[in-house]
């Protein structure tokens, strides 16, 4: 490689990492068409291909990458996410059997691990999605997730965020709630279930759940603040 593409490379990494996809995709595009034999170039460009929706091109992608290093878990990972995606869910299985080095796991094993994982990447993708304010896409990752792995109640206290976020806050209280039922110690949970009662101007039911987290923990600072809020607003 000569150091023309050397130099794109490294700036195409360091732009992929800072989140500047557009100009990590343009970089590294170019490098890719000297068919170098570094795994990651194509791993990054499926990664940009699959935010923005175009799984084919993705699929190939981390297909290419796993071509010239089949042990690349995180390429692995994302095939098997993208595969899920397009309803590929033997394809996704197939990945993860040869993640677990051609063991003879159990079918109940092998579908508990698939589901976790896919699970979990669909949930980071709907947090960036979120921080970056798109709420409908962070909803849609979210509820993939939830779709996999429905006891995660981590998860499904961020759709609940999510969609409150959005203004759907009907939507997030019958979320919270269900999540509130099954561990009623979730205190972030009250807190932002305060938070959708608030939106929709219960305002007795706000100050219920705000009140229940002191009694839980005195000193969280977030309660007093909600509370102190809604003393101004009555």
């Amino acid at each position: 490689m000569d150091d023309h593409l050397k130099t794109m490379l490294v700036r195409g990494r360091d732009h992929y990492r800072a989140n500047e996809y557009e100009l990590a995709e343009r970089l590294l595009s170019e490098v890719a068409k000297a068919k170098p034999p570094f795994p990651d170039v194509y791993e990054m460009l499926g990664v940009i291909a699959h935010q923005r929706g175009a799984m084919e091109r993705a699929e190939a992608l981390f297909e290419e990458a796993l071509t010239l290093n089949p042990n690349y878990t995180e390429a692995a990972m994302y095939l098997a996410v993208t595969y899920s995606d397009q309803g590929k869910y033997e394809e996704a299985r197939q990945v993860y059997e040869r993640m677990l080095g051609g063991k003879e796991p159990t079918p109940k094993r092998v579908d508990r691990l698939v589901k976790g994982k896919i699970a979990n990447m669909h949930a980071d993708v709907g947090h960036a999605y979120q921080e970056a304010g798109f709420f409908a896409e962070a909803v849609e990752e979210y509820r993939k997730a939830l779709t996999l792995a429905p006891g995660f109640l981590d998860v499904r206290a961020k759709l609940a965020m999510a969609l409150r976020e959005a203004g759907r806050s009907t939507e997030a209280i019958a979320e919270l709630e269900d999540v509130k039922r099954e561990n009623p110690r979730f205190l972030s949970v009250r807190l932002h279930l305060g938070l959708a009662y608030f939106a929709e101007r219960r305002l007795a039911e706000a100050e219920r759940e705000w009140l229940h987290v002191l009694t839980i923990e005195p000193g969280n600072r977030m309660a007093k603040l909600y509370l102190g809020l809604l003393t101004t607003t009555r």
